[in-house]
């Protein structure tokens, strides 16, 4: 156990290592990298000092979280998996299985996992380094010629040969290989959307769905729950007049992760690992806890505005034999997948994306590669002036001032954006806000507000100071409800 937990530190500071090449400015990394020292000796002060204290107990907690991370996995799924160097971007698996307690019981599925069919499949390309995530939901009504098994729906692969097969179909139909995997109990969702306090998604039109999920949500952006965000992940029905209610169900679902995730990324190291112990009951990896902190904080300061994407699969529906199946356009899904393997937005516009307009966002994922674009960095100002000179930069004073109603979040934003390599203080607002905003002082400090912007991953566009706040400081960020 001493010896594995001694690899996972190693992995840990590579990882950090490789993450620190990059870094946007020579400024910030210095300045991040004797923060960063800093406060590794305390953390590994306190944690030794635990230890001695307590270290069974330590341990026994570390341990209890792995193992139902671990709990239900398949036992040849290690073997199957691809190891890759740390910080080097690697390929996850992402399952929905669809597990309720009616089912569990009842003759027909059991309580083996074996026994169901994923309800929805997800590639996830994750980039430490560039700190990028790319999300591909793949129908799981694709027809898969799986040998001695015939032709099958996808889905039928975790019922076949449970999550190892699963990976096996899925290396073979993308032409990449995996490296990690998880499993959701689409039950679980709920105590998923729980643990990180609920989730904001914008809806572009109403979701109805009276008769099967019971979902009433009007258009426009939303704080759910746990309940209602695990409900909207269900309701492919209220899509029908639409077209493919499981292709809105599928965006609808990417949209409530990257909304999770970036939740998740903005909070501490503690709150991190309170919520991976919280999420162990509902989710099945072969990553360890230390795996999943180390990961997540690799990836704090990512862009969410533009460093999330999503697509789905390009397919045509059929019927073959009686049965419905997804056809997969093998010219656009090689295109698609040499963009994704590069790194890009599965979509080179947002015209492409078969749900664009209708299906939910996080209001941090993007369809649309900003390099296949113009860049947000380029867009002019909301002042009118001209900002297409101004780059994101990574110094100067900021002020965070909080109307979230969430106490400490503004402390919680003004220590990442110091450890970006701003001089950042925190402070309350006059009263609740509904909307963050993030102003700035005079056309020099544009470029700090964008730095500000993304270092916090605000879907915020900077706007100049009208007067209404103080001008000494470069930037204000006021925390709205739209972040609680």
């Amino acid at each position: 156990m001493a010896r594995k937990n001694m690899r996972d530190n190693d992995l840990l500071r590579d990882a950090r290592s490789l993450s620190r090449h990059s870094s946007r400015a020579h400024y910030a990394q210095a300045r991040g990298r004797r923060r960063t020292h800093k406060i590794l000796r305390i953390v590994l002060v306190t944690v030794l000092a635990v230890i001695v204290a307590g270290g069974a107990a330590v341990w026994a907690y570390v341990n209890n979280i792995n193992s139902r991370l671990r709990g239900n996995l398949d036992s040849k799924l290690m073997s199957t998996l691809t190891t890759k160097e740390a910080g080097e971007p690697f390929y996850m698996l992402l399952l929905g299985v669809d597990k309720d307690s009616s089912r569990s019981s009842s003759k027909e599925f059991g309580s083996s996992s074996s026994a169901y069919r994923s309800d929805s499949i997800m590639l996830v390309r994750v980039d430490p380094q560039k700190k990028k995530v790319t999300m591909v939901s793949i129908p799981r009504d694709l027809k898969v010629d799986m040998g001695s098994h015939g032709t099958q729906k996808l889905n039928a692969a975790y019922s076949i040969g449970g999550a190892s097969y699963a990976v096996k179909m899925v290396e073979k139909i993308a032409g990449v290989s995996i490296s990690h995997y998880a499993e959701i109990d689409m039950d679980g969702m709920e105590e998923v959307v729980n643990a990180v306090g609920g989730v904001t998604v914008t809806l572009p039109v109403a979701v109805k769905d009276p008769n099967y999920t019971g979902l009433d949500l009007p258009a426009g952006k939303q704080k759910l729950d746990g309940k209602t965000a695990a409900l909207l992940c269900r309701a492919r029905h209220a899509y029908d007049s639409y077209g493919a209610g499981d292709f809105y169900r599928a965006a609808n679902q990417r949209a409530v992760i990257a909304a999770v995730a970036k939740k998740v990324l903005k909070s501490s190291l503690t709150t991190m690992t309170s919520t991976v112990s919280a999420m162990a009951d509902m989710v099945n990896t072969d990553m360890s806890a230390s795996d999943i902190v180390s990961l997540a904080s690799e990836m704090r300061g990512m862009d969410s505005s533009k460093d999330i994407m999503s697509g789905l699969a390009p397919t045509t529906s059929k019927y073959i034999g009686g049965v419905s199946y997804e056809i997969m356009d093998d010219d656009a899904w090689q295109k698609m997948m040499k963009r994704v393997d590069a790194g890009k937005s599965p979509y080179s516009s947002s015209s492409e994306d078969p749900t664009a307009g209708v299906a939910a966002s996080s209001g941090s994922t993007t369809t649309a590669d900003s390099s296949d674009s113009s860049s947000s960095d380029d867009s002019g100002s909301s002042d009118g002036s001209d900002s297409s000179s101004s780059k994101a930069e990574y110094t100067g004073s900021v002020t965070v001032l909080n109307g979230s109603g969430v106490s400490g979040l503004a402390g919680q934003e003004a220590s990442e954006l110091n450890a970006a390599g701003f001089q950042a203080q925190s402070g309350n607002a006059n009263g609740p806000v509904s909307t963050t905003k993030v102003i700035y002082n005079g056309s020099d400090a544009l470029g700090k507000a964008k730095g500000v912007v993304k270092t916090l991953g605000l879907d915020v566009t900077p706007v100049a100071n009208d007067g209404s706040y103080g001008t000494s400081q470069d930037v204000i960020v006021v925390l709205g409800q739209d972040q609680s």
